[in-house]
C-alpha cells in the first residue's frame, strides 16, 4: 500500500487486480475515541445523532435526516448553514451509522483529478468489497462546474453516497445537475440555550473536564456570546 495524497491506493488495484475479499459481515463502524490531548471540541464531537444539539427540525423522530441514517433509501445530501452548525459533525454521523466507509476532501485543495480518483476508489471497493463510500465535501460552493460536474455520474448511480455542506444558497452555487440529485436540508444557527447546552455537556462529560471545573455565571454568559457572534463580544 502506498500513501497517495488524500486516500490510499491499493496497488493490486491500480494494476486492475481485485483487492481482497473480507468473509467478514459488514457491519456498522463506530467512531474512534479521540486521543485524551484532543483539543476539547474533538472530545466532545457527537458519537450518535442523539448526542447532537439542536437541527431538531431534521433530526426528530421521522425527520428527514434520522429517517435516511436510521434506513430509508440512501440519497446524496447538500447541508446548508452557517460555520458551527454541524455540518461536518452530520456526514460523519450519516457513515458510522450506516456502515459505510468515509472519505473527506475540501473544496479548498481538491480539484478533479482527486474526485475522481476517489469515485474510482469507490467503485472498485464496491464491485469487489460490497463496500460503499460516503463522499464528504466540505465548502462544494467552491467546486467550480466542471469539479461539480465530475461528481455527477457517481452520485446518479449511487457509486458515492455523497454529503456536501456549503454555507452558500445551494440554488445559487452548485449545478442544477446536481441539486436535482440531492435532498437539500438547510441547518439552523444553535440558540443560546443550544450552546449553554453544550457547555454543561463538557464541564461535566468524562471525556471533557469531568466535572473539575465550574463556571460562574458571567463566564458561561460570556461564552454564549462569544458563541453567537454576538456585536461586541470580544
Amino acid at each position: 500500500m502506498e500513501q497517495d495524497e488524500l486516500f490510499t491506493v491499493n496497488e493490486d488495484a491500480r494494476r486492475g487486480a481485485p483487492p481482497p475479499v473480507s468473509d467478514e459481515p459488514q457491519t456498522p463502524m463506530h467512531p474512534q475515541q479521540p486521543p485524551p490531548g484532543s483539543p476539547l471540541a474533538v472530545r466532545m464531537r457527537p458519537r450518535s445523532l442523539d448526542e447532537v444539539v439542536g437541527q431538531q427540525h431534521l433530526l426528530g423522530d421521522g425527520a428527514p435526516l434520522r429517517r435516511l441514517v436510521e434506513g430509508a433509501a440512501p440519497a446524496s445530501v447538500l447541508l446548508y448553514g452557517p460555520p458551527g452548525t454541524g455540518k461536518t459533525t452530520l456526514a460523519n454521523l450519516v457513515s458510522t451509522a450506516t456502515g459505510r466507509r468515509f472519505v473527506a476532501l475540501s473544496a479548498l485543495s481538491a480539484g478533479v483529478k482527486e474526485v475522481r480518483g476517489v469515485i474510482e476508489e469507490a467503485r472498485r471497493r464496491r464491485k469487489y468489497n460490497s463496500e460503499d463510500t460516503v463522499l464528504f465535501i466540505d465548502e462544494v460552493h467552491r467546486f467550480s462546474k466542471t469539479q461539480q460536474d465530475a461528481l455527477l455520474g457517481a452520485v446518479e448511480d449511487r457509486t458515492v453516497l455523497l454529503v456536501a455542506a456549503t454555507t452558500e444558497n445551494p440554488s445559487f452555487s452548485v449545478v442544477s445537475p446536481l441539486l436535482s440529485r440531492s435532498l437539500v436540508l438547510q441547518l439552523r444557527p444553535l440558540t443560546d440555550d443550544d450552546v449553554a447546552g453544550l457547555i454543561d455537556r463538557a464541564l461535566t462529560d468524562d471525556r471533557g473536564l469531568d466535572g473539575k471545573f465550574e463556571l460562574t455565571d458571567d463566564a458561561r454568559a460570556h461564552l454564549i456570546r462569544l458563541a453567537s457572534g454576538a456585536p461586541g463580544a470580544r
